[in-house]
């Protein structure tokens, strides 16, 4: 690969990786990987204020990692970039999948609440 090219896609590779620089953005990818979700399921699921969850989207929406469909009032979202998600399934499987690991317990060390005093 040329240099130009590489710098084109690592540019690319660094805006997705930004885009998931939030612990609320993906947790709003891992409750969409489980399919399309309206906004106000999304706040009752994630604990979210509908104003913070509607910026998050927007970024969401702007890298193209979702899409919406409207029905009626409600607004639906859903994962957009197919391109994406065996990566966002491999952090959905690490990180938010019923019994995953905490990367403490998967680095064979005891749960940090666990080491504290008294614990």
């Amino acid at each position: 690969m040329d240099p130009a090219t590489m710098e084109a896609r690592a540019a690319e590779a660094e805006a997705f990786l930004r885009s998931l620089a939030s612990r609320h953005r993906l947790m709003i990818l891992c409750t969409l990987l489980e399919g399309e979700t309206s906004v106000g399921e999304l706040v009752r699921r994630l604990g979210l204020t509908q104003s913070n969850l509607s910026r998050h989207l927007a970024n969401l929406r702007e890298e193209g990692l979702v899409a919406t469909r409207r029905e009626g009032v409600v607004i639906h979202y859903r994962i957009a970039s197919e391109r994406v998600r065996p990566i966002l399934v491999e952090l959905y499987r690490l990180f938010c999948a019923p019994g995953a690991a905490s990367s403490r317990e998967a680095d064979g060390m005891p749960p940090e609440d666990a080491t504290a005093p008294g614990a």
